[in-house]
């Protein structure tokens, strides 16, 4: 497989490799500026800055055999940490991309149930990853820069951005502890999304949690604080959800295990479930399973659906639909089973990147969304068929 190393702060962008799923060997091919990286008809597909290059690749000695060349130019990036390319392409020649000038930043905005906007939090800036702390006061963000990114803490009330982490590399996704206290990321100083703990007030130094050689995410601390769950991707079952216990010898377990992708898990307000996106029926659906388990699940959406939220009481599961529609579930989990009531749309979103970018009040009743600015008409898609046609052999 082949694999992009985020954060390395390398001038031609993060590096890329390449390995068997088998070994931990790992071997350089390229450096790209996007964090997808396409096979196609003998090439590697690549951003440089915003040129989609091309570079034949030999898939079965696993190594380059010419020179990159340009193939399209001006193709459009995320606003996400790292960036990732708008194009795509299969391996029977298909390319598609688009065009145009890239994302000009994206503005945390509060919306109410209607869809309204109702107010603005902090300044235009490369945002992703949005945690609101649990008293509300708080919202954390990873801000992306060139080589690099960090995570900022924001007054909700006053607007005002405080720094949180300063180490090399990137950092990512946040989580709050119950109490607010403490914060839980992941970065790479050490090459790897390895899981840190850090006070959130910024004082003192930060704590490694969870090292290995695998991309971990942090998703929910449990209402009791005695655990936190993750996702983490291995190369036998894919993404799958962990539990890290705060206390005792801190050793994970898995939550959700199998042949499927599992991800984007959020513990329920009382702790004793968990909602989560799964792949099992050939698309995301959001579902819920008893926690810490064994039991069965809940499907909660009904037509795809990602990023679940609770609402503080338990009443209802928030979560986007495939067309970024936020819905709202109302849901009954007091007893031994889980109850799902009915589930209708809210109002379109225009969230910015493909993780967390959402959260809501404790009342359910606004929502800061993570929207991206620039004109909401999207530069068409162009599709080339047999992209390599006229290349000499």
């Amino acid at each position: 497989m082949a694999y992009y190393a985020a954060g390395s702060g390398t001038p031609g962008g993060g590096p890329v490799y390449v390995s068997s799923l088998d070994s931990a060997e790992r071997k350089l091919l390229i450096n790209s500026d996007s964090v997808n990286v396409v096979y196609s008809q003998g090439h590697l597909l690549f951003l440089r800055e915003t040129t989609l290059m091309a570079q034949p690749f030999d898939a079965r000695r696993l190594t380059l055999t010419g020179e990159a060349f340009p193939i399209a130019e001006q193709i459009q990036t995320t606003n996400t940490n790292p960036p990732y390319g708008v194009f795509s392409a299969s391996e029977n020649g298909v390319l598609a991309y688009q065009t145009g000038p890239g994302a000009a930043g994206s503005q945390l905005t509060w919306f109410d149930r209607a869809g309204k906007q109702i107010g603005v939090l902090g300044d235009s800036r490369a945002y992703a990853d949005l945690e609101l702390s649990p008293d509300q006061k708080r919202a954390s963000v990873s801000t992306l820069s060139r080589g690099g990114g960090d995570i900022w803490l924001y007054d909700v009330a006053r607007g005002l951005p405080t720094r949180f982490t300063f180490g090399p590399g990137l950092a990512f996704g946040s989580i709050w502890s119950p109490d607010g206290s403490r914060i839980v990321f992941n970065s790479n100083r050490k090459g790897y999304l390895d899981l840190y703990q850090k006070a959130s007030s910024g004082a003192g130094t930060e704590e490694l949690l969870v090292e290995d050689k695998l991309v971990k995410y942090p998703l929910s601390w449990s209402p009791d604080g005695r655990s936190i769950l993750y996702s983490s991707a291995g190369s036998q079952t894919g993404l799958d959800l962990f539990v890290l216990p705060i206390t005792g010898d801190r050793k994970p377990f898995p939550f959700l295990q199998t042949q499927f992708n599992e991800g984007q898990g959020q513990f329920s307000p009382d702790g004793r479930w968990v909602a989560y996106a799964s792949d099992e029926a050939g698309k995301l659906e959001i579902y819920v399973a008893p926690f810490p388990g064994p039991g069965g699940k809940w499907q909660i959406s009904t037509a795809g659906g990602s990023f679940p939220r609770w609402r503080r009481d338990g009443t209802e599961i928030f979560y986007l639909a495939p067309d970024n529609a936020l819905m709202a579930a109302g849901v009954n989990g007091k007893g031994s089973s889980f109850q799902v009531g009915a589930v209708k749309p809210l109002f379109k979103t225009r969230v910015n990147g493909p993780r967390f970018e959402y959260g809501v009040s404790a009342d359910g009743q606004r929502f800061l969304v993570n929207t991206p600015l620039g004109q909401e008409a999207s530069a068409p898609i162009t599709v080339v068929l047999n992209w390599n046609a006229g290349l000499k052999k």
